[in-house]
């Protein structure tokens, strides 16, 4: 059984990221992928931040009233995105973990400092037909390598220009789709263990919380100061990850 401090220090996490995602609408697997990495090895941080990951994203993808006309739209991207999430997750288990946790590392760095930079990125037009399953594969490959789904779909989402609540609820079917692929890759990986299941599970209510703590907090503060703290946050995060796992 996991220890009293073990659970508070998950419970306090998993709050963090679930306000950031209530505040921006994503962010909880990268958030409390950034931190648990920084306490426990690589493939049981990914492990716990799954259950709280697939409740909060079913429930933002569950919202919107758009899920048929999402899926009609970007069916191809949704499929190669959980197809080879599984493939190359249940492939990295042979890969040294320090790598591995370099490797989202370097996402969380390259991810943050685009979004920073807030880019404003071309509409793909009739290049939609093949970018959507070519985004898809490379947010798959990147999930399946780092745990990290946000790095390029998100940016891919946000030029097709789509209405806000469209492009949640397209964000929290398409994590969830990754979340369940992971899940699939690692516990047939045997990964995923008892302790680590409790964990997870005692995660939800605090991501819940801090959801819901999010969205109020988006009523009353600056989106674009909100993301310039996060990001900043997370590059530090991630350079301090990086160097834990490939420089030291």
């Amino acid at each position: 059984m996991p220890t009293i401090e073990t659970a508070i220090i998950v419970a306090l996490v998993f709050l963090l990221a679930g306000t950031v995602k209530g505040v921006i609408g994503m962010g909880l697997p990268i958030t409390s992928l950034a931190l648990l990495t920084a306490l426990l090895d690589f493939e049981r941080a990914v492990a716990l931040m799954l259950i709280p990951s697939f409740v909060t994203n079913v429930w933002q993808g569950g919202v919107g009233g758009h899920f048929v006309a999402i899926v009609k739209r970007l069916w191809a991207f949704l499929l190669l995105g959980g197809g080879l999430t599984t493939v190359v997750a249940a492939l990295a288990g042979g890969v040294d973990a320090r790598l591995l946790a370099g490797g989202l590392g370097v996402v969380l760095c390259v991810y943050s400092a685009v979004s920073l930079a807030t880019p404003q990125v071309p509409q793909p037009g009739r290049r939609e037909v093949w970018m959507s399953p070519l985004m898809g594969a490379l947010t798959g490959v990147l999930t399946g390598l780092t745990g990290s789904f946000v790095f390029p779909a998100v940016l891919y989402l946000q030029a097709l220009r789509l209405p806000r609540d469209t492009l949640i609820q397209a964000m929290g079917i398409f994590f969830t789709v990754c979340t369940v692929s992971l899940a699939m890759a690692l516990g047939n990986r045997g990964v995923v263990s008892g302790e680590l299941f409790i964990l997870s599970t005692g995660g939800v209510i605090p991501a819940l919380l801090g959801m819901a703590l999010g969205q109020r907090i988006r009523k009353g503060l600056s989106e674009r100061r909100f993301r310039q703290v996060l990001f900043s946050t997370l590059i530090v995060v991630g350079v301090f990850i990086v160097v834990r796992n490939i420089i030291l």
